[in-house]
């Protein structure tokens, strides 16, 4: 290939993989299986390597996150970032609806937009193309951001067209991604985070890029601080103009004409919050006009012409009766807060999670202490704080164990690590967990085994690892307590079917370190069997699109491991099949159904399959299965009890079908 032959290519993948890039994380629809993502990315990443001299700022190769930083240089903005003003309840907000039309003298329309708890950030293009991202900072002086900002594939590397323009956006972690990291941070004995928000903010301040690539972060764009160019006359249209650009913007906002009008919309969304596949803390309001918004002007700190109404936070109080340890199937000894039952956020809430003791000894919690509970991002139980005034002397101090409390194992801290960790690879606790995740409805999906009946079989020894239970015999099953006939040969059957499970069930379940479902499927469909992925070397794993280094170390040391070669060995003597059944997402994409290339959302609750089940088979049959409804959504499949996603469907428009039709599509 000449160098001429070689940079029109390296152009050409490079404005197509932007391109699939806007389709999937902004727009929500994806027009190419991410098999041919990865195929065209690769291509473009051998040509880059082979002519360096073409690679560009803009490349889709640059989001994987670059070369560590010292530190993180100061930038000014072009145009102060500043803070708003707060509204706390309805009078508020006619208050500050009374001060803006005394300010204009005329009637004036809003524009309320959520207020998304993530980390404000400014993007500066130059003739289209991302040139810097900057922190908030002071308002006025932030940190360059830029290479954790490429990471997060929302933002546009190059616009639509040749805009100079400065723009101003929320950074955040879906709700998902928090769990999930939150879960794999406690695992390996790290401190968790408190909340999403902070989860973005230390992703975002990393000073290496490649740790932000892996956390799955994501952008609302929501102004135009500076345009060259482009007249707009009002902030609604700004959105419309941002979104012409190809920025993701949040379809949620409205426009509204009296401050009445906008308490509707915030009384709206307090309680449909929860429905949000990420986190808010409140409602901003803007006045649309800019020439109002000019009129009005600012303070030294914020705009006249915009308030943050912020939601209450939910906080109870109740007793802390006692503190329980576990023990992960990684060894990670982890205290949990067994608490008297109160209601938060709309559930009832019985134990929260005390992390490690550094966050007991931190927050001085004694056993018998009533505590401050909350939802952390309203979604994970928190003891925020004790009460000291209601201590009465009877309290207990907590103290960790210095031993294993399953298997008296001396407990070790790693170092960097702030969890006490069991490295008994023997730990009856650990055997045990691993257990009830490979045979977990994600992994193996043997129905009738559960926690309780694998703790009775773990405990009447017949059981010591996976491969036991397809050497389970009718016989002894029948002497356990609780076990009929009926029930037995149910659960015989159920591990019989589950040697069947396509590879991807499997691996999931074997629980390798920091392969979850999702990696999981896509080793399976790349390798294709296990055998090839025994064999596999780390930059064979590396190759795969969002594969890094620390998930294929994961998978190489395991298989390493002489006892997972017997392990594994033992299973395909009893059968168990050890190859990948799925389509490759290249062959859904030719499926004639009614499901092919629609974006679906499932809502309520399903009574004939399972939400695993119903999206499994409409993946099956060339869908996707989104989260949450938008202008994007093709379809809505409600079950019972279904709630606001079904109320957000109709407004928009969107075909809904009910379970009964769902099922006599998939049958025919």
């Amino acid at each position: 290939m000449t160098e001429e032959q070689a940079k029109a290519k390296i152009e050409e993948l490079s404005n197509l993989l932007n391109q699939y890039n806007y389709e999937y994380h902004v727009l929500d629809k994806p027009s190419v299986p991410d098999v041919e993502y990865d195929q065209k990315l690769h291509e473009l990443i051998k040509l880059e390597q082979e002519f360096p001299q073409f690679r560009t700022e803009h490349s889709p190769t640059q989001r994987v996150g670059g070369e560590p930083l010292d530190a993180f240089k100061k930038v000014e903005h072009r145009s102060p970032m500043l803070s708003l003003g707060n509204a706390f309840n309805d009078q508020d907000l006619r208050d500050f609806d009374r001060r803006v039309r005394d300010g204009v003298g005329g009637k004036v329309q809003y524009v309320c937009e959520l207020k998304i708890d993530g980390l404000a950030v400014s993007l500066l293009y130059e003739n289209g193309r991302f040139v810097r991202g900057a922190t908030r900072g002071d308002g006025t002086i932030g940190e360059d951001i830029t290479n954790n900002l490429k990471t997060i594939r929302s933002i546009p590397l190059r616009l639509k067209e040749d805009a100079t323009l400065e723009v101003r956006g929320e950074a955040f972690m879906p709700k998902a991604s928090f769990m999930k990291l939150n879960e794999a941070r406690e695992k390996e004995g790290v401190e968790v985070f408190a909340n999403p928000r902070n989860a973005a903010a230390g992703s975002l301040r990393q000073l290496d890029p490649k740790i932000a690539s892996r956390r799955n972060l994501d952008i609302f764009v929501y102004g135009a601080a500076a345009v060259e160019g482009r007249n707009v006359a009002s902030h609604s249209e700004s959105l419309h103009y941002l979104d012409e650009l190809g920025f993701k913007t949040n379809p949620e906002w409205k426009r509204c004409e009296t401050i009445e009008e906008v308490i509707e919309y915030v009384n709206g969304w307090v309680e449909r919050r929860p429905d949000l596949n990420y986190e808010i803390d409140g409602i901003v309001v803007k006045v649309d006009s800019l020439d109002q918004q000019d009129e009005l002007g600012t303070t030294v700190k914020s705009p006249r012409w915009a308030v943050a109404y912020k939601f209450p936070a939910e906080e109870v109080v109740t007793r802390l009766e006692d503190i329980e340890l576990t023990v992960g199937r990684t060894g990670v000894v982890t205290p949990t807060a067994l608490l008297e039952p109160v209601q938060v956020a709309r559930t009832t809430v019985k134990r929260a999670s005390l992390h490690n003791e550094d966050l007991i000894r931190e927050k001085d919690i004694k056993i018998g202490d009533y505590v401050i509970v909350k939802k952390a991002g309203d979604i994970i139980p928190e003891v925020v704080n004790v009460i000291q005034e209601k201590r009465t002397g009877e309290e207990k101090n907590f103290h960790m164990p210095t031993h294993c409390p399953e298997c008296e194992s001396e407990l070790v801290r790693i170092e960097d690590e702030v969890a006490l960790r069991c490295i008994n690879p023997k730990c009856p606790a650990q055997i045990r967990e691993g257990l009830i995740h490979f045979v977990s409805r994600n992994a193996m999906n043997i129905d009738g085994l559960g926690e309780k009946v694998i703790t009775q079989l773990f405990n009447e020894n017949l059981i010591q690892d996976v491969a036991d239970l397809y050497e389970l015999k009718r016989e002894e099953l029948l002497k356990l307590e609780r076990m009929g006939e009926k029930s037995v040969d149910n659960l015989l059957k159920a591990i019989e079917a589950s040697k069947d499970n396509s590879l991807e069930k499997l691996l999931f379940g074997l629980g390798i370190r920091n392969v979850g479902a999702k990696a999981a499927r896509t080793l399976a469909e790349h390798f294709e069997t296990m055998e090839n992925l025994q064999k596999a070397r780390r930059e064979d794993i590396t190759s795969i699109h969002e594969f890094g280094d620390i998930m294929a170390d994961s998978v190489v040391v395991y298989f390493e491991k002489p006892e997972v070669e017997q392990l594994l060995e033992h299973l395909r003597k009893v059968g168990v099949n050890m190859e990948y059944k799925g389509l490759k997402r290249s062959e859904t994409e030719n499926i004639d159904s009614p499901f092919s290339g629609k974006t679906i959302v499932l809502t309520g609750k399903l009574l004939q399959l399972s939400r695993n089940e119903a999206k499994a088979e409409i993946e099956k049959l060339g869908g996707k299965v989104a989260g949450s409804v938008s202008k994007n959504t093709d379809l809505v499949i409600a079950g019972e009890d279904a709630g606001s996603k079904l109320t957000k469907a109709e407004k928009l428009g969107v075909e809904v079908w009910n379970e009964d039709t769902f099922i006599g599509q998939l049958n025919d």
